[in-house]
């Protein structure tokens, strides 16, 4: 009886951190966003994205970063301001799940207004949301198919 209730503890307490992670970490831990990883890293947003929020993020997969040309996406690695600029675009304060998005305009953390669409699928700036509510305990990731950019 001691060894499953000890048994049951430890799976209890893995469960409670496995759940207990920022966007980045639960990012990370998906393992098909390595390419925005690595530009959060580059732009210096990581400890950002890891701070209190809540923040409602637009996130590129790997297949959406890889729809820019190589030249075109390596520059924009090296560029931190415009990276920077990018990436705060994907990015809307607050927590915003998927039963809570109406159509219209969004501002979003680097200024701008992104816009969402909900007919025939939700979209942001024409991105379209593949995956939603992926809870982090500082926010919220809605999975996206593109690179957006701030106009």
């Amino acid at each position: 009886m001691k060894k499953t209730l000890i048994a049951s503890i430890l799976v209890l307490g893995a469960a409670f951190s496995a759940q207990a992670k920022d966007i980045v970490d639960t990012a990370v831990g998906a393992g098909n966003f390595k390419t925005l990883a690595t530009a959060l890293g580059a732009a210096g947003l990581v400890d950002t994205l890891k701070g209190k929020g809540p923040f409602t993020v637009f996130a590129p997969t790997d297949a959406a970063f890889a729809k820019i040309p190589k030249a075109d996406l390596d520059a924009l690695l090296k560029d931190k301001a415009k990276l920077t600029a990018v990436l705060t675009y994907h990015v809307v304060a607050g927590k915003v799940m998927a039963a809570d998005v109406k159509a219209g305009k969004v501002k979003t953390v680097q200024g701008s207004e992104l816009t969402v669409a909900t007919k025939d699928g939700v979209t942001v700036d024409g991105a379209k949301v593949s995956a939603t509510d992926i809870v982090a305990d500082n926010g919220v990731i809605h999975v996206i198919d593109s690179v957006i950019m701030p106009k």
